[in-house]
This record gives C-alpha cells, structure tokens and sequence, in this order.
C-alpha cells in the first residue's frame, strides 16, 4: 500500500479524524494548534475554525453540526459559529484534560481523559499520574464513568461488530478488548490484545468493515499498523511522517485510509529536514472501512 501526503496541514497535534459523506469532507482538530480542519475531497478546499481551547475531539450530530470535545468540557459547534457547552464530564479533576472522543454506535458521545500534558500556551508539561479513564455521554447529557481513573495516555475507541470495545494506552504501549453491552451501555472483563509492538507507541484507530483495527503508531513508529480483534497483526504501512495520531476511511467507496499527524515536541533541525511532519496522509488499501456514526443529540 501507498502513502503519499493529501494536505501539508502543519498540524502541532493532528487528532480524531473523522469521514462526512454527506458532504464528502474530512474533519479533524489540531489540539496545539487549536483549530478544527475541514478538506474536501475532490474538490480539495481546506478550511480552518479556531477553538476557544485544546481542542481534542469531534464527531458529527444528526442535527447537523458537530460535537466536539475540548480541553475540559464537551461542545455542540457548526462550522462559523460558537461553541455552546453541553457537559464537563470530570469536573472534579481539574489537572485533567480530555483526550480521545468519539461517537458510539448507538448514538452516544465517548470521551477519555488523561493528566493534562500540555501549558496554556500548548507547550509540554510533564506527567506523573496515570489518572484517565472513559465517560459515555449520552445523548440526554447524562455522564456515566465506565472505568477507574487508571490511566495513563488514553487513546482510540472502536466498538466490533461482535461485542467488543478496543481501547489503548499510549504510555503502557498496549491495546486492550473489553466486552461492551450495548443494552446495559458498559464495558467490562479488559484484557491486553497487544504489549510492546516494536513500532512506536499506540495512538488512534479506526476499524474496516472486517472489523480489524487500524492503528496509528506514534512517538517515531512511522506506520498504521493493522490487529485483528484479538490482536493478532495483519499488515504494516509504513508512512512519510513519524508521529501519525489518528486514522479513518474515507472517499467515494471508503478505501481510502486518512491519517492525521503531529509536530509536537520536534526540534527546528527535525522540521528542517523533515518538512512534511503534522501533514495529512491518504493510503489507499483496497479495504472497505465503515461509516462514522452521528450523536443522536
């Protein structure tokens, strides 16, 4: 498979990319750089909103517009407009901030949390808690916490056909699998489906309509690299840029694999030599991914 670079966004932080086919659109959010991208495809115009914050997440609503997570609170947005807060899903833990979001199958709105890395002015700040956890919101505005706050770097979320949620851990290097009940909305009995891939470190994901994970491997893994539910490996992309975050299908017949990038923490002589750093990457696969679906509120 074939990587070659769609957009030279220059994201800081590239994150949670998302597919409109109504609009045949690629949206996602740069969280150091706080702005929400939008680029057609075909058409290929590229526009760019700020955030009033880091903004970490976002999905899209059957209203129309979108939802999108911030660095502490969860938004309703379309493009041009405000942002109108909808919940703060850890308001008791203010050294906190959100990271991954996504929307669910059954119309909700997922989000994970981790210690907050980052200054207000988007520079690094060290860590020293695995403190994270995950929040179903639903569509009501009701907040459910659905794992302890154990977490070190939380990233991708991605519910199987079969009954499985997938989720990672940056800083652990490790994917897991839980059961997910869709009627009784929890998840439970995690198990580790990947440990210590030499590649880089697990970022975001998507899943193919196989229901394997495509899954971004950051800090230097320069690749997406494809797991079975059970983790078992079935493929490797290797991509022009070393740190991809986050990964979705997208195009006409959804065969095409977007990726987001980041910048974050290179140094000036890094980003000399390697100018393409935070751009957008298209790897068509020849594998059909699958529709994301819209927060039902």
């Amino acid at each position: 498979m074939q990587a070659k670079i769609a957009l030279n966004a220059r994201n800081i932080v590239g994150e949670s990319i998302i597919w409109s086919g109504d609009e045949q659109a690629l949206y996602w959010v740069d969280i150091g750089g706080k702005r929400i991208h939008r680029l057609e495809i075909g058409g290929d115009r590229h526009d760019t909103w700020p955030t009033p914050d880091f903004p970490t997440s976002i999905g899209m609503r059957a209203k129309g517009g979108f939802i999108v997570g911030l660095a502490h609170q969860v938004c309703f947005w379309t493009p041009d407009g405000t942002f109108e807060t909808f919940v703060i899903p850890e308001p008791d833990w203010p050294a906190n901030r959100l990271n991954e979001g996504r929307v669910a199958p059954d119309g909700s709105f997922w989000v994970s949390t981790m210690q907050n890395n980052l200054n207000p002015d988007g520079s690094p700040k060290d860590m020293d808690s695995h403190v994270g956890a995950i929040y179903r919101i639903d569509p009501s505005g009701a907040v459910t916490q659905l794992t302890p706050n154990s977490y070190g770097i939380t990233n991708t979320m991605a519910w199987t056909s079969t009954g499985n949620f997938l989720f990672a851990d940056t800083l652990a290097n490790e994917i897991y699998a839980f059961d997910y009940d869709a009627t009784a909305r929890t998840i439970a009995n995690r198990r580790t489906i990947v440990s210590g891939f030499e590649r880089g470190l697990p970022d975001g994901s998507c899943l193919d309509s196989e229901d394997a994970l495509w899954n971004c491997r950051v800090v230097g893994g320069a690749a997406v690299a494809r797991f079975s539910e059970i983790g078992e490996r079935l493929g490797l992309v290797d991509l022009p840029v070393s740190w991809p975050t986050s990964c979705t299908f997208g195009g006409p017949d959804l065969t095409t694999l977007y990726v987001t990038s980041a910048r974050f923490t290179m140094t000036a002589e890094h980003l000399a030599a390697h100018p393409q750093e935070g751009s957008l990457i298209a790897v068509e696969t020849g594998i059909r991914g699958l529709q994301e679906p819209k927060f039902a509120g």
